[in-house]
């Protein structure tokens, strides 16, 4: 998901929002956009079955030393880790929540899991996937507890690449639970233990070949809203280096997933199409209107990877960059490979694995690549299910981004609601001609259309006219 972006200063921008108004505008957003609300009965006595009895693997796995890192104050664990040197290579041992030890196919729950797609996260709260019994609890890899999980078992060279892997059910034991910003202290500050080190060592390693065979991210901050004692806090929290290293191990095992399923013929893709050719030639003139230097020896993506964020004409190019990410869907095949296989910002075959307690998807994916592993045939549920997939994910995620993102509007139109006839600075991150400009302020974690004319990645002073907060609206005019 393309997310919004700001200028990072050295004091990120960072509102408190408090309004009588929120809970209100929230439960207005909840019921225009017909999100669901409480779990039906006979979903929530059929996850009680299931927790009080799983289906659990024997296999024992509980004394490896796993560990999270999530964002501080998730509950819904869906990876844990053990990282070790293997001679002078690497073995990467990655435990995926086990949801299909809890759900059935065919059953209530299945089907409300389909109707529902992902968890959708809210500032007041979350919309989840699974009953919270299962999400939160029961498969959840929550520290100290013992839990099912697919265990994704990776032998890398010393380079990094992956040279062998498998996965298998096994019961495991989470022994640490951290967030992105410990990490990054901790290394940072050299009191880093050996696990994380190697998270260091092996992510960087994964990021220098992502490099080499032309991946491509956009350097975005994303933007957060807090739940606070008051209301919430509004702000851009750039990503720390831990977050890229973390994220590597995730790709590393959706890429063997994706060689699984490729090998065998069977499988849920995630694909993105490579950029059209007129789309880069639009971004290289922006490039060279903006005056950033584009040097002929580097791919897209490795030029993405030299754009600053604290400057603003920058600020406008990534912005405009998220036009080369378009097109993203799942592909689903059963037989013959389908014509795109690739995922163009992965620059590889990669496939949605670890993420099953919030997205519907990995849940298949888990499940034939465990199959596949053991040269077993993959389940005619899953078979069966592989038509439609796409489209259950495809619904799902326009409802997921226009929720997060309405919710995020309204936040914006409470702040700015006490602001209304104020002026602040901004930089224009996107001129939609006719349509007016879109402009980011430079002190506070806002991005609002304002009508008028500028030049992209220009300076301009906006004023805000007016804030309607159960709308979620914010009417700026260029002062």
């Amino acid at each position: 998901m393309v997310k919004r972006v700001i200028k990072v200063t050295s004091e990120v921008p960072s509102d408190q929002v408090e309004s009588p108004e929120l809970a209100a505008a929230f439960d207005g957003l909840r019921q225009r956009l017909e999100l669901p609300a409480r779990f039906p009965a006979e979903v929530e006595e059929e996850a009680r079955r299931a927790v009080a009895a799983p289906e659990l693997p024997e296999r024992d796995e509980t004394a490896v030393p796993f560990f999270t890192i999530d964002p501080e104050g998730s509950t819904d664990l869906d990876q844990a880790m053990c990282l070790e040197r293997d001679g002078d290579g690497y073995r990467v041992r990655y435990a995926i929540a086990d949801v299909p030890a809890f759900v059935k196919a065919g059953g209530a729950l299945d089907a409300e899991t389909h109707r529902r797609g992902q968890t959708i996260y809210l500032p007041d709260q979350r919309i989840p996937l699974h009953p919270t019994t299962i999400s939160e609890d029961a498969a959840s890899l929550l520290e100290g507890q013992t839990r099912p999980a697919f265990v994704w078992n990776m032998k890398l060279d010393a380079s990094g690449d992956c040279t062998a892997y498998e996965v298998y059910r096994a019961m495991v034991s989470s022994k640490k639970r951290l967030d992105y910003t410990f990490v990054q202290e901790q290394v940072d500050s050299g009191n880093a233990d050996e696990s994380l080190m190697l998270l260091k060592e092996i992510g960087e390693k994964r990021i220098e070949m992502e490099r080499a065979r032309g991946g491509a991210s956009l350097p975005m901050p994303e933007q957060i809203v807090t739940s606070k004692e008051n209301g919430y806090e509004l702000t851009m929290r750039p990503p720390v280096p831990a977050e890229d290293w973390n994220a590597q191990i995730s790709l590393l095992t959706g890429m063997a997933a994706a060689e699984m399923m490729l090998h065998n013929q069977i499988g849920v893709l995630r694909t993105m199409p490579e950029p059209e050719g007129n789309a880069i030639a639009r971004f290289k003139r922006a490039a060279q209107a903006l005056g950033a230097e584009w040097r002929s020896d580097l791919t897209y993506g490795e030029f993405l990877r030299t754009l600053d964020r604290d400057n603003p004409k920058h600020l406008a190019l990534i912005y405009e960059a998220t036009g080369l990410f378009r097109g993203a869907g799942y592909t689903c095949f059963d037989g013959d490979i389908p014509e795109v296989t690739q995922q163009a910002a992965v620059a590889a075959p990669y496939a949605h694995v670890t993420a099953p307690l919030r997205r519907l998807m990995d849940r298949y994916g888990l499940v034939i690549c465990e199959a596949l592993s053991r040269d077993a045939e993959v389940p005619q549920w899953v078979r069966s299910a592989l038509a439609t997939l796409p489209d259950d994910m495809k619904k799902s995620d326009e409802l997921a981004r226009k929720a997060e993102r309405a919710a995020t509007d309204i936040i914006e139109a409470a702040f700015m609601s006490g602001h209304v006839g104020e002026s602040f600075e901004a930089v224009v991150v996107d001129n939609n001609g006719k349509e007016g400009l879109l402009v980011q302020l430079t002190e506070h974690a806002v991005i609002q259309p304002v009508p008028g004319t500028a030049e992209l990645g220009s300076t301009v002073q906006v004023k805000v006219v007016s804030a309607d907060i159960a709308a979620g609206k914010v009417e700026f005019a260029l002062a």
